[in-house]
C-alpha cells in the first residue's frame, strides 16, 4: 500500500483499504484553535455530546494569541472554560502554531493521525503523518467519537532528480511545483515526494512543503521520514519513533520524474500561490512591507536564512518588516542565538509567536493599495489584508526588505528604494434566507466559469467571528470580483454552477453555511476543494460534480430555469429543453443529507 493507505488502515477496522473506500478513521491527536474553537464547543453542547478522550483532545490558540479582537477574546474564554471542565490541554496564546506545537512535542508523529480547524493540519506530511484540516462539524464529531469518515485518495509519487541548486530554497521548490501543477492538477489526491535530492530535505524545509499541500489541491503531501527527521523529533519531543515508508510495489495513479535541478528561485504574484514566476521576472518592484512568519516558514532555519542577510542592515525607510516565529520555544532560541538582536536593530517588529496575520489576527496585515512580500502560504486576494502580497523565501523577502524592492540576497543595493505611497481601495459589502432541502430542487441558475475559487472569495476572513448563519448570507462572494452584488440579487432556490476547484483554501464553514442562509439549494461544480466538500456533505449542503464539458452540452445560460435531481443525478435545463446525468449523491452522502447533516 502507499503511505496514505498504510495509515488509515493502521486507524481503521479494515485488514486493507484503497482508494475511494469509505471507512471510519481512529484520530491520534484532535485540536481545535481560537478560530473554530468555540464553534466545534458549541456544536458538542448543542448535541449532547461528550468528549470520548480528553488526553487526546487539545486546543490551540494560535490564531489571534491575546485575543486582540473582542470576538477573539470570547471566543478563547469559552473555549478555557470548556477545557477546564473536560480536562483538555490548551496550548493558550503564549506556546504558538498549533501544527507546529503538535509536531514538536510529539502529539503527531510519522504513522500518526491529526485533524485540526487549521486546513494545513496536513503539514503533519513532513513527518510521514496524516493530518487533515477540518471544519466544525467533523472536529466536534472526532472529539466525541474519536474517529471521523473519510474516503480514502488516490496516491500519486513525485520523484525530484538531480541536485539542488544552492540558491533554492524550501520554498522555491515548493513555488516550482506549483507552477508545474497549479491549484487543481494534484486535487484531491495524497501526494508522496521522493528523490536523492528530498532525503537532504531538512524538517523545517519539508514542513514548508507539505504546508503548501492545501495551495497545490492536495488532500496531503506525505514524506517519508530517514534517520535524520526521526533524530530531528527526537530531540524536539524527547521520544524516538518508527519511520514509515511506502513498498516498492505501492500502486499509484501517475508518477512523474522533476529534474530539480530546472528549479529557479520564485516568487508567486499577487492574488494566486500557484501564479508563479522567477524572482528575476519581478525584481525591483517596489514594496511597502514584508512579513516573515507563518506556519509555512517560521522556524529557526527560515530566522536563520533572515538574521544572515539582515545582520548589519537597515530595513530600508518606508518598508516595515514584520517577524513572527512559530513557536514560543523557536522565538526564544532565536533570542539564545541573538537572531532577535539583529532583527530590532534592523528595524524589524518582531512579535509573539503564532499565526499573524494569516489568520487576520496578530501583526501581518497590509492596507488598501499596499505591496508586501511575504513568507506566508497564501496570497489570495484580501487574504491577509487588502493590498497585494507576494510569496517568496525568507532570503528573498529579507533582502527585498533592506532595499525597498523586491530582490535576492546577492544583490541587495547600497541604497534603497523611494518610498512608495499606498493607494487606497473601496470595498462593498451587501444582504439575505433559508430554504428546505428536497431530493429534487428547481431554480434559477447562477453560472460562474472560473476555476479555483477559494474560500476568501466565497466569504472572507475579515467576517470570521460570525456564528449567527443567519448573518452570514449578505458577505457571500463579496470578494469575489464581478459578483460582489451576488447576495443582494440571490433569490432562494438559485442553483450555483461552476467549474473546478470551487472552495479552494480555508477550512472554514462559513463559506458553506453563507449559502445555506441565501437559500441556495445546490451548488454543482466539476470539482470541489477536498475541506470544502466535506464541510457542505457534513452540513447537508447539496453538492454535486460533472465532468468536464457537461455543463456546455447543457448550453446552460444565466438565468435559466434547472432542475437537479440528487438521488439519480439528473439535471434539466427547463428554459432550454436539454437535459443529462452527473454525478448523483454517493451513498454516505446521502445517508448525511437524509440525516441534516453529520452531527
Amino acid at each position: 500500500m502507499t503511505l496514505i493507505e498504510q495509515i488509515i488502515t493502521n486507524h481503521s477496522n479494515q485488514g486493507s483499504v484503497k482508494p475511494g473506500d469509505i471507512v471510519d478513521v481512529f484520530i491520534d491527536a484532535r485540536a481545535a484553535r481560537d478560530f473554530g474553537g468555540a464553534n466545534v464547543v458549541e456544536n458538542i453542547l448543542n448535541n449532547g455530546l461528550s468528549v470520548h478522550d480528553a488526553s487526546r483532545t487539545f486546543f490551540t490558540f494560535d490564531c489571534n494569541p491575546g485575543g486582540s479582537d473582542q470576538k477573539y477574546a470570547a471566543n478563547q474564554h469559552f473555549c478555557r472554560l470548556f477545557a477546564r471542565q473536560n480536562d483538555i490541554k490548551v496550548y493558550d496564546i503564549d506556546s504558538g502554531v498549533g501544527t507546529h506545537l503538535a509536531i514538536d512535542k510529539g502529539l503527531a508523529y510519522p504513522g500518526s493521525t491529526f485533524v485540526s480547524t487549521d486546513s494545513h493540519a496536513n503539514i503533519m506530511g513532513a513527518i510521514g503523518s496524516f493530518g487533515q484540516g477540518m471544519g466544525d462539524q467533523d472536529i466536534a464529531a472526532a472529539w466525541a467519537k474519536g474517529s471521523v469518515w473519510f474516503k480514502v485518495p488516490e496516491s500519486v509519487k513525485l520523484v525530484l532528480k538531480g541536485k539542488r541548486p544552492a540558491s533554492v530554497k524550501a520554498k522555491d521548490v515548493v513555488l516550482n511545483l506549483l507552477s508545474i501543477y497549479g491549484a487543481n492538477k494534484l486535487l484531491g489526491y495524497s501526494v508522496e515526494i521522493e528523490g536523492d535530492a528530498v532525503e537532504n530535505f531538512t524538517l523545517d524545509e519539508r514542513i514548508t512543503i507539505a504546508s503548501m499541500g492545501t495551495e497545490m489541491g492536495a488532500i496531503i503531501i506525505l514524506f517519508s521520514p530517514n534517520d535524520k527527521i526521526l533524530d530531528a523529533l527526537e530531540r524536539r519531543s524527547g521520544k524516538r519513533f518508527e519511520a514509515i515508508k511506502a513498498l516498492p510495489e505501492a500502486k499509484y495513479i501517475f508518477v512523474h520524474e522533476i529534474d530539480i535541478e530546472k528549479f529557479v528561485p520564485m516568487v508567486a504574484n499577487p492574488g494566486h500561490p500557484h501564479d508563479d514566476v522567477s524572482v528575476e521576472s519581478v525584481k525591483n518592484t517596489k514594496i511597502d512591507s514584508a512579513f516573515l512568519g507563518s506556519c509555512t516558514n517560521g522556524r529557526m532555519e527560515d530566522l536563520r536564512e533572515a538574521a544572515n542577510v539582515l545582520k548589519g542592515r537597515k530595513i530600508a525607510p518606508g518598508v516595515v518588516f514584520k517577524i513572527v516565529p512559530t513557536t514560543d520555544a523557536i522565538w526564544r532560541e532565536a533570542l539564545d542565538e541573538g537572531l532577535i538582536q539583529i532583527f530590532k536593530d534592523a528595524g524589524a517588529l518582531v512579535s509573539n509567536a503564532g499565526c499573524a496575520g494569516c489568520a487576520a489576527g496578530q501583526v501581518g496585515q497590509n492596507g488598501p493599495g499596499e505591496i508586501t512580500i511575504s513568507t506566508g502560504n497564501r496570497n489570495f486576494s484580501g487574504k491577509q489584508g487588502k493590498g497585494s502580497m507576494y510569496l517568496a523565501s525568507p532570503g528573498v523577502v529579507a533582502a527585498s526588505a533592506i532595499a525597498g524592492y523586491i530582490t535576492t540576497p546577492d544583490d541587495i543595493p547600497d541604497t534603497p528604494a523611494e518610498i512608495v505611497k499606498p493607494v487606497a481601495k473601496q470595498r462593498e459589502i451587501i444582504v439575505r434566507e433559508k430554504t428546505a432541502k428536497p431530493e429534487i430542487v428547481e431554480g434559477r441558475a447562477w453560472v460562474i466559469r472560473q476555476d479555483d475559487i477559494d474560500t476568501d472569495m466565497i466569504f472572507h476572513n475579515r467576517y470570521l467571528t460570525i456564528t449567527n448563519i443567519k448573518e452570514m448570507g449578505q458577505y457571500t462572494f463579496d470578494n469575489l470580483k464581478g459578483y460582489e452584488d451576488f447576495a443582494k440579487k440571490s433569490q432562494p432556490g438559485d442553483i450555483v454552477f461552476t467549474t473546478k476547484n470551487f472552495g479552494a483554501g480555508s477550512s472554514r464553514q462559513q463559506a458553506v453555511d453563507c449559502f445555506q442562509s441565501l437559500g441556495v439549494t445546490a451548488i454543482v461544480a466539476e470539482s470541489f476543494g477536498a475541506i470544502y466538500e466535506r464541510n457542505a456533505i457534513n452540513a447537508a449542503m447539496p453538492i454535486l460534480t460533472y465532468t468536464s464539458g457537461q455543463l456546455e452540452e447543457l448550453d446552460l445560460q444565466q438565468n435559466d430555469q434547472v432542475k437537479v435531481n440528487f438521488v439519480t443525478g439528473e439535471v434539466i435545463n427547463v428554459t432550454r429543453d436539454k437535459s443529462l446525468f452527473i454525478n448523483k449523491f454517493y451513498d454516505a452522502q446521502l445517508q448525511i443529507y437524509k440525516n441534516g447533516g453529520l452531527l
